[in-house]
């Protein structure tokens, strides 16, 4: 073999191990840290007033439930449902909640606002002894639940 054919076949070689680099490098997947994550929402229940203070046929409105968005993104609940042990169900109507903010859902009979929503209930829906109180998406799929006394056995929140 000729210096020049040594040389040409060397470069050729070089091109050839240059592509197949090239050629495997594009088809690795890009990491994690290359791409960031779309701001998921993380809509999820943060405490249960189920035993409201005060006499019992007054306080139907001190007894609540707050739901929290720990997004930054809005959310949109229109057709959530929030649904007690007895399956007495809350229906969210045309409600947007807010990035990282929070709304109480109280049993009473009240005017609703950005920050508060009212049943709009004549009697108490959470049981005082034990309940459970489980969020679902417009789709029925489960978000979240808190529950309390004897129920307590697999739940996170109060």
């Amino acid at each position: 073999m000729s210096a020049s054919a040594s040389v040409t076949a060397r470069r050729i070689a070089a091109a050839a191990l240059t592509a197949g680099a090239l050629a495997s490098v594009a088809t690795l997947p890009a990491s994690a840290a290359d791409h960031p994550r779309p701001d998921r929402p993380k809509v999820q229940i943060i405490a249960v007033q189920y035993d409201s203070p005060g006499r019992d046929d007054r306080s139907l409105t001190r007894e609540w439930v707050e739901i929290t968005n720990t997004a930054r993104r809005a959310v949109n609940l229109d057709g959530w449902t929030l649904k007690d042990e007895d399956g007495r169900t809350y229906t969210f109507d045309h409600y947007r909640l807010e990035g990282r903010s929070t709304v109480r859902i109280h049993t009473g009979i009240g005017r609703d606002t950005r920050t508060d929503l009212y049943q709009d209930r004549r009697h108490y829906v959470w049981d005082n002894r034990s309940d459970t109180a489980t969020l679902r998406n417009d789709r029925g799929r489960f978000i979240d639940d808190a529950s309390w006394g004897h129920h307590r056995h697999g739940s996170h929140h109060r």
